[in-house]
């Protein structure tokens, strides 16, 4: 009976569909906190050299953005839809915010781009957790 046979999957012989999600999600929030402290430690440079300091600043943002992130992807399906996608709305208006506070712009003007944004990144999350429903 060749349809009953177990499926393999191509990684490490696994059954199909028991992948382990949490190796995902790492690597994802790794790669991002990669980029967000780069990016991080550029603006903070402001043209200036390159030194020791900025580049601990820019491994610092780039963990701490990580470590939020793979908690948020951990923690916030066990969440309602709508807390999840206010957790991750927040998370990217204060990164957003952040960043463009590096920039030396006021105070009143980062917060309202990191508001603009992070209502931006929330109605994006909503609306993908409201369609992909159980």
């Amino acid at each position: 009976m060749a349809h009953a046979a177990p499926t393999v999957s191509r990684w490490h012989g696994q059954a199909a569909g028991t992948e382990n999600p949490s190796r995902g999600q790492l690597i994802r929030a790794l790669l991002l906190g990669l980029v967000y402290g780069v990016w991080a430690a550029f603006m903070k440079r402001d043209t200036g050299p390159v030194d020791a300091a900025n580049v601990f600043y820019g491994i610092l943002c780039g963990v701490l953005f990580a470590a939020i992130m793979f908690t948020l992807a951990r923690v916030g399906p066990r969440l309602m839809r709508e807390l999840h996608a206010a957790a991750y709305g927040a998370f990217g208006g204060i990164a957003v915010g952040y960043l463009y506070s590096l920039a030396d712009h006021t105070i009143l003007r980062s917060s309202w781009v990191g508001l603009l944004s992070g209502i931006g990144v929330g109605l994006a999350a909503f609306y993908r957790y409201y369609t992909r429903e159980p």
